[in-house]
Formats: structure tokens, C-alpha cells, sequence
């Protein structure tokens, strides 16, 4: 891999499952950014991975990681429950942030982090990579200079159990440590909330970053034969009809896709899991030439991209792509407005909304 002159100094704060599978070797090939630090207050875990990942400094204190002027970005992968508290802490510090999504787990703590950024001259960005999917940046350019008005938007998620035999063959093996610090309780107890947090968050965000602001839904949830299913009727403030889908588990293969429907043209796709670094596969129908335009061959490393751009809003002030702290706390809305709606069966618009999911 060629990397670049300049590189951002990253220290890693977690040394959990994601950032084992994902963070760690994002930031060691991305061309603009080194894998400068790791921090986690297991020290048996800590060791193991710096011994794989050969980070120039290892910390099991997050003040000593944050003091360190060399450090200067964080990349915060921990439980959900932490993101916002230590996002904080690193803001505080005058520290770039890149957390993983979702922000937080409540509207309230994430508008306290948002008003803690205002007026701060630093980079802060939700880590929704599938934003850097060259298929989904394709569609994203295509509505932006081609397809003209929205007309109606439908997006669907449906894991599976099955995908488990997958992403266990392509994903390393994470290590454990019993010294490692977790959220109060058991947050994967409560499937609602832990399903709507965890892959509610790619639905909603997917929808936002195509489709437009979200300002109303209506929501029905069904619970059957362990499976959790949401139909999300969705209001947007282009006007557009839309309608969101979340399946947990579906007796079949995972997917995740969307369709457009606009005044010029339409689009259809289908989403990959992340870990295939695979594109998802686009098709763009112009009626200008009445033909369908779709890429081919892209880098679909998207964690790895979505590193690369947030060094290069840091290091060259070049435009910020990822989501930033308003789309992390609209998403947060979005998800509390759904499950508001599911238990009353009415619409909520996400204005009035509060507490967490």
C-alpha cells in the first residue's frame, strides 16, 4: 500500500469486536492515516492487540491517551452507552473524533454533545460507512445531478441468522477479556432497542443520505416466532413518499437494498455486508439517454475509506463526506420517533420526540 507523507496521528479508544474487525486495519491501510495509539482498560486485551497491530503507543488510561499531543484524532469504538460521555472527554481534550454509530442512545445526551462541538474547530463524524459504499456514493451523485424531484423512496434491512456462517469465515477472531468494561445490565436483552440502535441506525441513515430530512413517521411492529419486523411509514421534507423496513431475523438470506423513484430516472439497488468489502450493486436508469448506469471495480473498503476522508477534512480542510454530529443526532430522533410509533400506533414527528429508543 502507498501511503502518504502526512499522516493523521489516530488513537484507537476500544479494543472491543469492532475495532478488532474493523478499525484497527482500517487505520493501518489507509494512505493518510497510521494506527498511532490504542487504548483500552483491559490490560490483557490491550496487549494482545498491540502485539498484532503495532500501535507506537499503548495506553490503559484514556486521560494519559488523550494527553499525549501527538494524538490527534480518536476513533471511539466501545458499547453505545460510552459513545457520547467520552466523545466528550476527547472534545474536551481538542481531540478530531470519529465515534462509531449510533451517536448515543438518547436525543437529549446527543444535542448536549452537538452543543459542546459548537463554535470548536474540529472534525466530528458518526461512523456510518456505508455512505463510502461506491455504490451508494454512485446513487447519492446520480439523485444530486440527474434524477431530478423525488418521487417515492423504499429502503429495507433484513438480517439473518445465516449470515452468521459468513461473516464468521471473513471477519478475524475477536479476542475477549474479562477485564473489559461493560455497559450496566445486558443492552442485547432488549432485542427492540438493541435491533433498532445497532441496524436501525444503517436504515434510517441510508434513508436520510439519499432521500432527504425525515420529519414524520408511522411505525407498526410485529413480534413473532422470535423475529422482530418494523414497517416504518415515512414522512420527508421534499415530500416524497417513503417507507423503511427492518426484519430481524428473516428465514433467508441477509439483505439490504433501496429504490428511487424521480422525475429523470429511478434506481435500484442491493447492499452487501460491509465485511465483503464488496461495492453494492447499482443500477441508474436516466431517461435522458434511456439507459442504465452502474459502477464497476470501485474500492468498497469502507471503513477504510471513511478513515481516509475524515484525515483528509483534518490534514488538507477537504470537504467532510461522512456523517457529522447533526445527522448523528436527526438519526437519533428518527429511531426514538419509530419506536414512539410502534407503541402508540400513531404518527410522531421526530420535533417532538424525546428520550431514547
Amino acid at each position: 500500500m502507498n501511503k502518504e507523507p502526512r499522516l493523521l496521528r489516530i488513537g484507537v479508544l476500544g479494543c472491543g469486536p469492532i475495532s478488532q474487525i474493523a478499525h484497527f486495519d482500517a487505520c493501518r491501510k489507509a494512505r493518510n492515516a497510521e494506527l498511532y495509539a490504542i487504548c483500552d482498560l483491559a490490560e490483557d486485551l490491550l496487549q494482545k492487540m498491540a502485539a498484532v497491530h503495532e500501535p507506537r503507543v499503548a495506553y490503559s488510561n484514556l486521560d494519559e491517551m488523550l494527553a499525549d499531543p501527538k494524538v490527534e484524532a480518536v476513533i471511539i469504538g466501545t458499547a453505545d452507552q460510552f459513545h457520547v460521555p467520552l466523545c466528550r472527554k476527547a472534545i474536551a481534550a481538542g481531540k478530531h473524533v470519529l465515534v462509531e454509530k449510533p451517536l448515543g442512545v438518547t436525543i437529549e445526551e446527543c444535542e448536549e454533545l452537538r452543543e459542546d462541538l459548537r463554535g470548536k474547530d474540529l472534525i466530528f463524524q458518526v461512523g456510518h460507512n456505508l455512505r463510502f459504499d461506491p455504490g451508494i456514493s454512485f446513487a447519492r451523485d446520480f439523485i444530486d445531478s440527474q434524477l431530478g424531484e423525488i418521487i417515492a423512496f423504499r429502503s429495507w434491512y433484513c438480517d439473518s441468522t445465516f449470515r452468521y456462517a459468513m461473516t464468521d469465515n471473513l471477519q478475524p477472531l475477536v479476542r475477549t477479556s474479562a477485564s473489559a468494561r461493560r455497559p450496566a445490565g445486558n443492552p442485547k436483552a432488549d432485542k427492540r432497542r438493541y435491533f433498532m440502535l445497532t441496524h436501525g441506525s444503517h436504515l434510517v441513515d441510508t434513508a436520510r443520505y439519499l432521500a432527504g430530512e425525515i420529519t414524520a413517521v408511522r411505525a407498526r411492529r410485529a413480534e413473532k416466532l422470535g423475529a422482530y419486523c418494523w414497517f416504518v411509514e415515512t414522512e420527508l421534507a421534499n415530500g416524497a413518499l417513503a417507507h423503511l423496513e427492518l426484519a430481524i431475523p428473516v428465514r433467508g438470506d441477509f439483505e439490504e437494498g433501496f429504490r428511487v423513484y424521480g422525475e429523470h430516472g429511478s434506481i435500484q439497488a442491493k447492499v452487501f455486508l460491509p465485511w465483503f468489502h464488496k461495492a453494492a450493486e447499482v443500477e441508474c436508469f436516466s431517461a435522458k439517454d434511456r439507459q442504465y448506469h452502474r459502477p464497476l471495480g470501485e474500492d468498497a473498503y469502507t471503513y477504510k475509506l471513511q478513515i481516509e476522508n475524515f484525515a483528509d477534512a483534518i490534514l488538507h480542510g477537504r470537504p467532510q463526506l461522512g456523517a457529522n454530529v447533526v445527522d448523528g443526532v436527526s438519526g437519533m430522533r428518527a429511531m426514538a420517533a419509530i419506536a414512539r410509533s410502534a407503541e402508540s400506533g400513531e404518527k410522531v414527528k421526530l420535533s417532538e420526540v424525546s428520550g431514547g429508543v
